[in-house]
């Protein structure tokens, strides 16, 4: 039964708050890293603030032999270790009661029709309603194979009054043609309305919050365009290496892991039209009016235009690191990039001449995930006989760490000179409203369980996005004149030809 789409309280001006609804959540691959570090902690951290439904089962589905005890000692171990508030015993004891574990091959028929059974009790004993959510938190690989052993098992048909979803981890295919294969593949099963493809960028609560800084503050939107806007940046920064992910990381790189999801979603909040509404439909549609709007690269572009790098050896905080090819499981002669840099076009009246420089980068000397809007500069005619060179003003969007925003702006520096410094109004989350952040994939979560599908992608946002970063793949796998891999040392901001990319055009990247 197809679901109708459901408004969120919160974009009708009534609450703030989703609603989430009795159901069971189904975690397809619950024995792997993302189940432990950030899924069954999120799901706890929302049990011990009092949002998660009463009536609720969580159910792991993997392959390894193991007891409903185990699986809750494990989570236990893995939630203390990882969940951003202390755990407190009395309410993990009541939540332990909601953890399940269901062993079973993913492509095994039968495990799926045990499943059915299973979560049929659950309705009975535990109040769950026929509502379910699946979680695919498995190799993407899995995700035809678990699709159709759930359309077999009849898992996605739902009875009178009660709802199925899907929720799809990225990366969502790995170019145009794997996600419009996938996008078939789960449509055959679910509805567009059941699926939630999601990127838990979209769940940071500064990204959520770009909407309301824009679009409730008086002061920036009417600058929020060419006349007014030289430039903006988009940074992610890690100082991390490939770590365990070489297997994944090889065949994915920087710009499909990073750019193609999560920096095109926070170049769409910044980028996008106002919105008729706060729908999810709403606000998407101005979503996928950016991708679309996207200067598309000629082959012949790219070289110019895109800059990618692999890190070399060197050193992170003090401590030598090795080169990117010397990482376990890693090609010795691999070309997959580590770091990416893009100047970008929007091609619509708001953005016209307006660059938009994005990079993404592994092994930097520090960790952060920024948006800087770069003004443009004052006339210099009041202040051309102190021949002192005004700085813009720059607001910063910090996603993370310590997010928050600040501006610089111009002011006098004390005294009987008449000298200007730049000075900066800074604002944070966590010490501004006294309380931490939730993490990204508790907002996901209750709005998954809640119906309300804004902060994930649509079918025709993330095939609008591989369309555009088709392009670069295809340049630089080309036989003939591919844009050469550039190194960069470990500990180091990239390559130097992300920071010519800048210096063509007068500009230079913002420190983070």
């Amino acid at each position: 039964m197809k679901e109708k789409s459901q408004s969120n309280p919160l974009r009708e001006g009534l609450s703030n708050k989703a609603v989430p609804q009795p159901c069971a959540v189904v975690i397809f691959g619950a024995t792997g890293d993302l189940t432990h570090r950030k899924l069954v902690p999120a799901l706890y951290n929302i049990a011990a603030d009092g949002e998660l439904p009463p009536a609720v089962a969580v159910v792991g589905f993997a392959r390894r032999p193991k007891t409903d005890d185990e699986f809750r000692q494990e989570m236990e171990e893995a939630t203390r270790k990882f969940s951003r508030q202390a755990v407190r015993d009395e309410i993990w004891k009541g939540f332990a009661e909601t953890l399940y574990y269901h062993q079973s091959e993913f492509g095994d028929e039968a495990g799926y029709k045990k499943l059915a059974e299973r979560l049929d009790k659950l309705d009975e004993t535990s109040g769950t309603r026929g509502n379910r959510l699946f979680y695919f938190a498995a190799s993407p690989e899995q995700f035809e194979t678990i699709i159709e052993n759930l359309q077999k098992a009849g898992l996605n048909k739902t009875r009178e009054g009660s709802w199925a979803r899907v929720i799809l981890e990225k990366p969502f295919g790995t170019d145009l043609e794997s996600a419009r294969h996938l996008n078939k593949v789960v449509q055959s099963a679910f509805s567009e309305n059941q699926t939630y493809r999601i990127d838990h960028f979209l769940g940071k609560e500064t990204a959520q919050n770009i909407l309301v800084l824009r679009f409730a503050n008086a002061i920036f939107e009417p600058l929020w365009n060419a006349d007014h806007i030289d430039h903006v940046q988009i940074t992610a920064a890690e100082t991390l290496g490939v770590e365990n992910r070489a297997g994944y990381y090889e065949g994915a790189g920087a710009l499909r892991d990073m750019v193609q999801n999560h920096l095109l979603q926070l170049l769409c909040l910044v980028a996008m039209e106002p919105p008729t509404d706060l729908g999810a439909d709403g606000i998407r549609d101005e979503k996928v009016k950016v991708v679309r709007s996207l200067r598309p690269f000629q082959i012949d572009e790219v070289g110019s235009d895109v800059v990618r790098g692999q890190y070399a050896e060197g050193a992170i905080a003090g401590e030598q690191v090795v080169a990117y090819r010397a990482e376990k499981n890693v090609d010795p002669k691999s070309q997959t990039e580590t770091f990416v840099a893009l100047r970008v076009r929007i091609d619509n009246w708001r953005w016209a001449d307006v660059p938009f420089y994005i990079r993404v980068g592994k092994r930097l000397p520090k960790s952060g995930t920024e948006i800087s809007v770069h003004f443009k500069k004052a006339p210099q005619v009041l202040f051309n006989r102190e021949s002192q060179a005004l700085d813009q003003n720059v607001l910063v969007i910090r996603i993370q760490p310590d997010e928050g925003i600040s501006l610089r702006m111009q002011a006098k520096v004390p005294g009987t000179s008449f000298r200007i410094e730049s000075v900066k109004m800074d604002f944070h989350y966590g010490t501004s409203f006294g309380k931490a952040s939730p993490e990204a994939y508790e907002r996901l979560l209750l709005d998954a369980m809640s119906g309300d599908p804004t902060l994930f992608a649509r079918r025709d946002e993330v095939e609008q996005a591989w369309k555009f970063i088709d392009t670069i793949e295809e340049a630089w796998t080309a036989k003939e004149n591919a844009p050469k891999l550039a190194t960069y040392p470990a500990g180091s901001w990239g390559p130097e030809e992300a920071d010519e990319l800048l210096a063509r055009d007068g500009r230079a990247w913002r420190r983070l």
